[in-house]
């Protein structure tokens, strides 16, 4: 039997050509896509944009100082600055982003120190204490300090302050006060109390108001922390 050479040149090929899907429909694989069709819908891409890039960099600055790759000195303007930006950048999307809970989840990012950083509201230097930075000789200096702090958080919201702009800063300057005080115990309750506070009011808008239960625990809190800090100087002396 001889071998006889079958031809396949009458057949077409398998499944469509890239000239035919072109065709069919009328779009070039290198086209770019727009997201947006008008100037609002643009701004609003590029205001996530924005908010993509700042939770981003807070990641690597939070992580670069953890690995003491910049200093304490270097570190805190800039992580003081990007604090600032996410909170005006998540304000200009909460339309659509109420929280950055949701952000992470919808663009499936994962940034869990920079997450953290945004809803204490402060810097890792403030929240924390930095001893090596601090003079001995001024010890009595930041006692009083911290206790004028105490006093002036008590008595504004004695005084009916209310607003998170307006206590949030009190507060933040308290935490750093009691960081300046080397003799505080590490474990320190008063610290605590007052960065849960701080997480508190950074996940709130700035217009926001505090209600009367959460100003009479936040006043309950202050006093017992300004007790058991006294108690805790007596204790060394």
């Amino acid at each position: 039997m001889q071998n006889q050479s079958v031809s396949f040149s009458h057949l077409t090929a398998y499944g469509p050509s890239r000239n035919e899907i072109s065709t069919e429909h009328n779009l070039a694989l290198d086209q770019e896509i727009r997201l947006y069709t008008n100037n609002k819908d643009r701004e609003k891409f590029e205001n996530l944009a924005d908010l993509y890039a700042i939770i981003v960099t807070m990641e690597h600055l939070e992580k670069a100082y953890i690995r003491d790759s910049i200093t304490a000195t270097e570190y805190t303007p800039a992580c003081a600055k990007l604090i600032a930006q996410y909170k005006t950048a998540l304000n200009l999307v909460s339309d659509s982003m109420p929280d950055v809970d949701k952000f992470m989840n919808d663009y499936k990012l994962e940034c869990p120190a920079a997450v953290n950083r945004f809803k204490i509201g402060v810097p890792a230097t403030i929240e924390h204490s930095t001893i090596a930075d601090h003079d001995s000789g001024n010890s009595a200096k930041y006692v009083a300090e911290t206790v004028q702090h105490f006093i002036t958080s008590m008595d504004a919201l004695r005084l009916k302050y209310r607003a998170v702009d307006d206590i949030h800063p009190m507060l933040s300057e308290l935490i750093q006060s009691l960081n300046n005080v080397s003799s505080l115990p590490a474990d320190f309750e008063g610290k605590a109390k007052i960065r849960n506070w701080l997480i508190t009011l950074n996940a709130m808008k700035a217009s926001d108001e505090l209600d009367d239960d959460q100003v009479r625990q936040l006043l309950f809190d202050l006093e017992n922390s300004h007790n058991a800090f006294y108690r805790s100087l007596s204790d060394k002396n």
